[in-house]
């Protein structure tokens, strides 16, 4: 501390102070950008980067990654509720309205002369008792269809409109159950989701098989078989250069000519063996079929000679999806035409090809047992096609949440009003001894910001919509607030839930960043110090 410092303890005093001020004037300003996405009611942002490219959200994760924030304090938290949906795939709306709440309320003790510290110990004491709560408030519940139906829905419904999120809710439900062996938890890398820029949103479809993003190479191919063997290769079946430099000689054409055909026969050679293969499972028989799906390249001699045997050949797959069609058709990859049998051989019901313009796109679908499936999603435009991949990857997470914790959390506020009025209860506060019963007090203020913002959202008055619900709270019912009458409904009847695990990382991190933050009694800019030492290389 400087000796002006010393000798103005008045100016150190409010310097103070104001970096305390800046610190919750973040956590507000951040609160009310995102306050309007809150709910299926909220308003949509639009996002215009520096291309003039436009994006309309109001998925919260999505415009604080993407949003351009200055202020240290407000990235910071934007960076602690971008964290929370990586870990749990929702709730970071939610997260940054109870950080602003928390500041916003410490802040009108603050300006009483209360210290930081003493709210942080209330915050502290608060939050234990809140994860308490929630662990005795969560409900119990197995995995059923409709559960997940309720779930999913509402978690669709607050990133799009509830008409569109009605139609997706069943898709990936089913997608999410497809691949759902149990007791192993679902593993969400086995849904492949894939857009289409064609008609409307509402023609997203869940296919039971797999999507390829590309056709058949040859003009005489069948572009639409069934009953189909899979056969999935990774073999080169065209002519290759060698991978060091090599050179060969001859002196006559008869010479160049034998050169050639040696060269070609080492591929008719592979070719033959799946032509003899094909001849084995399917034989004379017209109402058998043989595809092909090869990670590698085929030329057009070998695309020639499989489309005259019949069989349908795609090249150059992915190798992800290379994986993913064992899984829905069963069989095995081969690496090697030798020794091929019918073991190896996978089985779809339908394989055909759809082109739209000029982009064309394979589907593998009426599979016996898929262990992976495909949700293809379509709509008019790149915008839109963004915002609802970006629901749907929400809309998933939610059901597995569900399904690994095995219980869901009663929705529209409810857990929020029942907590509030848990940490306010006398028998609580009989068990907090001095001065943290201020931090405990705006810490419960601070949870009816959710109810409040959702009211506010739906066009409803706060205060009748938080009284009402109270009211009943007092009278022992578990309500939530219902978006049409602005009254209290029951949420559990109306299949409105939360995510356990959303709400929980929800309160641990809100309340430990809003703490860090209102322990900050200064900004100082930071030098950067350079691997080699201190600037100037000389000696600390």
């Amino acid at each position: 501390m400087s000796a002006a410092q010393l000798l103005n303890p008045k100016a150190e005093s409010r310097r103070r102070g104001e970096a305390l001020a800046v610190n919750i004037a973040a956590g507000e300003g951040l609160q009310q950008v995102l306050a309007s996405n809150l709910g299926p009611l909220g308003t949509l942002k639009m996002l215009v980067d520096g291309a003039g490219a436009i994006k309309l959200t109001k998925d919260g994760s999505v415009l604080l990654k993407e949003m351009s924030i200055q202020n240290p304090t407000a990235v910071m938290i934007a960076r602690a509720a971008t964290a929370q949906d990586d870990i749990t795939g929702d709730g970071t709306t939610s997260a940054v309205l109870l950080i602003g709440e928390l500041l916003k309320q410490a802040n009108r003790y603050i300006s009483e002369g209360l210290h930081p510290r003493v709210i942080t110990d209330g915050y502290e004491l608060a939050k234990t008792e809140a994860l308490k709560f929630l662990e005795g408030f969560k409900l119990e519940k197995e995995v059923e269809r409709e559960l997940l139906l309720s779930v999913a829905r509402t978690s669709l419904s607050t990133k799009l409109n509830s008409t569109l999120a009605e139609q997706l809710t069943p898709a990936l439900v089913d997608a999410v159950l497809a691949i759902y062996q149990p007791p192993a938890k679902p593993d969400l890398h086995m849904i492949e989701i894939m857009t289409m820029q064609h008609r409307l949103a509402a023609d997203t479809q869940l296919i039971r098989g797999l999507a390829l993003d590309h056709g058949p190479r040859h003009p005489d191919m069948p572009r639409r078989v069934e009953n189909a063997f899979i056969l999935t290769l990774n073999v080169s079946l065209e002519y290759e250069k060698s991978e060091i430099n090599s050179g060969f000689y001859y002196s006559s054409a008869e010479q160049r000519d034998k050169l050639v055909e040696s060269e070609r026969r080492f591929v008719d050679d592979k070719l033959r063996k799946i032509v003899d293969l094909k001849k084995e499972v399917c034989g004379d028989d017209p109402k058998k079929n043989f595809v092909i799906i090869n990670q590698k390249g085929i030329d057009p001699l070998s695309l020639d000679v499989l489309a005259k045997n019949g069989i349908m050949a795609l090249r150059r797959a992915k190798r992800r999806n290379m994986e993913r069609l064992q899984l829905i058709c069963g069989g095995t990859a081969q690496n090697s035409v030798e020794d091929l049998s019918a073991d190896a051989l996978g089985w779809a019901g339908l394989v055909y090809e759809h082109t739209l313009g000029e982009e064309k796109y394979t589907f593998v679908e009426e599979v016996k047992n898929p262990k992976s499936v495909t949700l293809l999603i379509k709509g008019p435009n790149a915008h839109s096609i963004t915002q609802i991949k970006d629901a749907v990857r929400d809309g998933l997470r939610s059901i597995l949440n569900m399904i690994v914790d095995k219980s869901v959390v009663p929705g529209a506020g409810a857990f929020q009003v029942a907590c509030a009025a848990h940490l306010n209860s006398e028998a609580f506060r009989k068990t907090i001894k001095g001065k943290a019963k201020y931090g405990v007090t705006a810490f419960a203020d601070a949870l009816l910001i959710i109810p409040k913002t959702l009211a506010a959202n739906a066009g409803h008055d706060i205060q009748d919509s938080l009284a009402a619900l109270q009211d009943e709270q007092t009278e022992g019912n578990v309500v939530g607030l219902s978006l049409t009458t602005g009254q209290a409904m029951d949420p559990v009847q109306e299949g409105v839930f939360d995510s356990f695990r959303v709400l929980r990382n929800c309160i641990a991190s809100s309340s430990g960043i809003a703490s860090n933050l209102l322990l900050c009694d200064e900004l100082l800019k930071a030098r950067q110090m350079t691997k080699s030492g201190p600037p100037g290389g000389g000696e600390e």
